[in-house]
């Protein structure tokens, strides 16, 4: 008898194998994060060459087999166009599902993480936002949510309102996150909080970092 499961998630990461086929990391409600082949994935006239891309969200059926998935079907509810057509958002994007997939681990709770990637990329979207300011939440709110984020020490030169922001990213929902702006200086601030803090704790030099460095103006004021 096949085992199959329904699963609801977002593509994080793609590599293509062999001639036709993907293999394809999704963050998941259900069971954190998994690999799974997509198979003939890359071929253009395949139903599940969409859904094989990163950003994918929506819910997949599997193949449960021995020792890996397959993706069987994908009903995809949001592919995030936006970020394909904007190079900067579509840059900080990326960096958003490093992230994810630099903390997320199979079998795993892993709903927080899902829930603040898609709310993140739905941020990244909204021109009222700037892509700094979404940038530095979701880094912040990333560490808070895997227990590892230190806070402003007290010696450490903060205005009242950096902290009050800082404060606000740790302790509210992650669907209230990206309802509010900061001046340039709280701004400033808030990335230098987010830096010191990320590379305190995360091991890790982002290939998506090196490319905004390059591709993207990071330019809050």
């Amino acid at each position: 008898m096949q085992d199959f499961v329904e699963v609801m998630g977002m593509v994080i990461k793609t590599m293509p194998v062999g001639e036709y086929d993907r293999n394809v990391t999704i963050l998941t409600k259900e069971r954190g994060k998994i690999s799974a082949f997509a198979k003939g994935a890359r071929r253009q006239t395949s139903r599940l060459s969409a859904a094989a891309n990163p950003f994918s969200f929506g819910t997949f059926k599997l193949f449960v087999g021995k020792t890996s998935y397959t993706v069987l079907e994908a009903d995809i509810s949001n592919y995030f166009e936006g970020l394909r057509t904007d190079m900067e958002a579509a840059c900080y994007g990326v960096y958003f599902l490093e992230v994810a997939d630099y903390y997320t681990r199979e079998n795993n709770d892993e709903k927080e993480m899902l829930r603040l990637l898609y709310q993140s990329l739905r941020a990244l979207q909204n021109e009222r936002l700037p892509n700094l300011l979404v940038r530095y939440i979701f880094e912040i709110k990333a560490m808070t949510v895997n227990g590892e984020f230190p806070g402003i020490g007290q010696d450490e030169q903060a205005d009242e309102s950096t902290r009050y922001a800082v404060a606000f990213i740790v302790q509210s929902a992650i669907e209230r996150l990206y309802t509010f702006t900061v001046t340039a200086d709280v701004l400033s601030q808030l990335g230098a909080v987010a830096e010191k803090a990320r590379r305190k704790v995360m091991d890790r030099d982002f290939k998506s970092l090196q490319v905004l460095g390059k591709l993207c103006v990071e330019n809050p004021g």
